[in-house]
């Protein structure tokens, strides 16, 4: 993989902030012409430093005002029992992020519901019942103070 400079650092940084800005406004702001910097583009998708375009939604708009963070402590953590709980992990909807931590507690997730009483149901429901879950605890959102998706 080749090291990236400025430029591409640049690049990053403006997709970033504007994923739909056109090549030529990009090309711009980085100090190119349009070829060179679809090209860079293009070689910072296929090394895999842009691995895709999204759009960011305010959740809180969509109804989906409550953040809690679950600590999730497994029973087992060979192999075979993280595979099952990361593939498991995936199908629930209201876990926003998952991270495996290196801490007294195997997982750290997100979960975005619109109320307490949804996430009560998500936990018991859908979150408790996940593979090997031994202990969960939960940390309730008082404020969003940074949010980088915002």
């Amino acid at each position: 993989m080749n090291e990236l400079d400025r430029i591409d650092h640049s690049i990053i940084r403006e997709l970033q902030k504007n994923a739909r800005i056109t090549v030529t406004e990009l090309a711009s702001r980085v100090g190119l012409s349009k070829t060179p910097c679809q090209v860079r583009m293009r070689r910072l998708e296929d090394q895999g430093f842009i691995t895709g375009y999204t759009v960011l939604v305010n959740q809180s708009k969509l109804g989906h005002s409550h953040i809690a963070f679950a600590q999730i402590t497994l029973s087992d953590t060979s192999s075979e029992a993280l595979k099952a709980f990361n593939a498991a992990v995936k199908k629930i909807a209201a876990v926003e992020q998952c991270h495996m931590i290196a801490a007294n507690f195997d997982y750290l997730m997100k979960v975005r519901t619109r109320n307490m009483a949804e996430y009560r149901q998500v936990l018991g429901e859908q979150i408790s019942a996940l593979p090997h879950v031994l202990q969960t605890s939960t940390f309730v959102v008082m404020e969003n103070v940074k949010d980088a998706g915002l």
